[in-house]
């Protein structure tokens, strides 16, 4: 069934085959229905700042730490980055506008997909570029035993968040593993793309208004429509990443 997709990834990458020991796994869009909140909580807060953008224009940024994001949109709209001041003032107004909200729901799908990857003794680590503290909270309560403590990036442990591959490359040195041996789960571009660039399977999710098409575009191995299709099909995709080799 994914034949053509591991061969992609072996073309990608010159890997001659793949052992599936780690899983990396966004957050938001991922684990948790919660990108809907969060892309109108920027735009809320840009638009208090003069900064007007379309809202899905705010799903393409996700995966870049806050200030990254600040920096960007001050840069096409001012010519110039903002203060440190500035981005710490602004995304702290962007955490209360997300609060805001109705807490997001578990994504569909989700559990499931989890639960397979801990029968299967796959490692799991939680990558996200958020500092949303009330997210990252829910974790341990939403999806027990998911993720232990130590196996946990956040927007506060890396330099240089998505689409730099620095997230995946840390968290497949806590993990202890290789490339070759890492999988990605991701929704967005710029997640996608980190992904690819630190070399591992990169798995894309359609779960909001990012197309397939974008996905693939962006380095995605393979991309499933939703997280259920996901959990559904991930047995068939370990156990053909785990005995595939390229020809």
């Amino acid at each position: 069934m994914f034949t053509k997709n591991i061969d992609y990834y072996f073309k990608c990458t010159s890997f001659f085959y793949f052992e599936p020991l780690a899983a990396l796994i966004d957050m938001d869009g991922t684990l948790y229905d919660s990108m809907p909140n969060h892309a109108a909580a920027w735009k809320e807060m840009m638009a208090e700042v003069g900064i007007d953008m379309p809202l899905d224009e705010f799903f393409r940024h996700e995966g870049r730490t806050g200030a990254d994001t600040i920096n960007r949109l001050f840069l096409k709209e001012f010519g110039r980055e903002a203060t440190e001041e500035e981005a710490k003032k602004l995304y702290h107004r962007k955490t209360v506008l997300f609060r805001k909200h109705p807490d997001p729901l578990t994504m569909p799908g989700a559990a499931r997909m989890l639960e397979t990857l801990k029968e299967r003794n796959i490692k799991r680590v939680l990558v996200t570029g958020s500092a949303q503290s009330s997210l990252i909270s829910r974790i341990d309560s939403d999806f027990p035993g998911a993720f232990s403590p130590e196996m946990r990036i956040t927007a506060a442990d890396v330099e240089r968040g998505k689409p730099d591959p620095l997230p995946y490359i840390k968290a497949m040195s806590i993990a202890g593993v290789l490339p070759f041996q890492s999988i990605v789960i991701e929704n967005a571009p710029l997640g996608v793309a980190a992904g690819f660039a630190a070399r591992a399977f990169t798995i894309g999710v359609t779960t909001g208004p990012i197309s397939e098409e974008e996905l693939y575009e962006s380095g995605a191995h393979v991309v499933f429509p939703s997280m259920n299709d996901l959990a559904d099909k991930l047995p068939i995709l370990l156990d053909e990443l785990k005995t595939h080799r390229r020809s």
